[in-house]
Parts: C-alpha cells; structure tokens; sequence
C-alpha cells in the first residue's frame, strides 16, 4: 500500500466509526424520548397506548386517593381538562393537591387513564417546571406565587390577577372604596 492508501483508509475507517456512533447516539436518544403534553392536549393528540409522555398540570384539589399498598390516583389539571393519574411507588415528600407536577408514563387502553412510572413534584413554593409554568402561562392560569394565582380566562377575556393581601388577608393597594 501507498501512503496515499494508507491515508485513504484511515480517513474512511474514522469516518465509518463516526457515521455508526452518531447513528447510535440518535437510536438512544429516540427511545428515550417523551413528549410533553398538558390534560388540555391530550384529546387533540391522537396518541396510540403505549406511548411514553410526560404529562403536566396542577395536581387537582380533593383527587388524591390513596389504594392499596403504595398505589395512588390523582387528577391532573391544566384548568381547561383533567386526565386520571394512577402511580405505585413513594410519592415524592412535597407531592400535595394543588400544586405543579410532571409525571411520565404512558396512556392504558384498559383502564382510560394515564399509569405513571415516575411523579416529580415542584421543590419550593416558587418552583415550578418551566414546561408546565410556561403552558399554564400561555393558557391563562397561572400562579404567580402569592399562592392567589390566576382566575382561569372566561369568555375570552385576559386573565385577572388575584389581588394582593398583607398577613392578615387584607386587600393591599386597592383604590376601591
């Protein structure tokens, strides 16, 4: 062989083990891939049982029910629908009704309703996924971390603020008589 050959062929072969690990690289990472989707997206998201997604929302106020073993169902809400959650495993120690939480698993045809494999709850009283913060944003209902929140939009209107109040739940900087 000739340097030029010599040459050639490690060019080729490099470029051969760089061509399989990519391909591999993306053959990983397509399987582990799950979509993000709100309660509301779902019925417009033609998705086939079985599909692995991550499914965020507020946890919803009175769903919680607590099964046997460590088996628990709860609602999860966007403000516009609600989709049935089960999970079985330790629920996470801020888990709690009425806050953000992404979950991911996938749809069961059976049951109708959405099996978690993990829960991840928010980890302060100011966190929450940006995901999910950015969904709730663009949709009109949003906690803006006074704990008041946001009053869903009606009638296509903008969503009102609720208002600011001190300690005591007196109304703060209120011009009303």
């Amino acid at each position: 062989m000739t340097r030029k050959q010599k040459r050639l062929a490690v060019i080729a072969g490099g470029m051969s083990f760089i061509i399989v690990a990519v391909f591999l690289v993306m053959f990983a990472f397509s399987q582990s891939v799950a979509y993000f989707f709100m309660p509301g997206d779902i019925a417009t998201a033609n998705l086939q049982p079985g599909t692995r997604i991550r499914l965020g929302g507020l946890v919803e106020e009175g769903s919680v029910k607590r099964g046997q073993g460590s088996t628990v169902s709860f609602t999860v809400t966007d403000g516009k629908a609600t989709v049935p959650v089960s999970y079985t495993g330790i629920l996470p120690d801020l888990f709690r009704e009425g806050q953000g939480v992404v979950t991911e698993g996938s749809f069961d045809a059976a049951s109708n309703g959405f099996v978690a494999d993990s829960v991840l709850a928010k980890h302060d009283e100011n966190y929450m996924p940006k995901e999910v913060a950015d969904r709730l944003k663009k949709d009109g209902v949003w906690e803006d971390g006074t704990g008041k929140g946001m009053a869903p939009a009606k009638n296509g209107q903008a969503p009102q603020a609720a208002p600011k109040t001190d300690e005591k739940g007196q109304v703060v900087g209120s011009t009303a008589p």
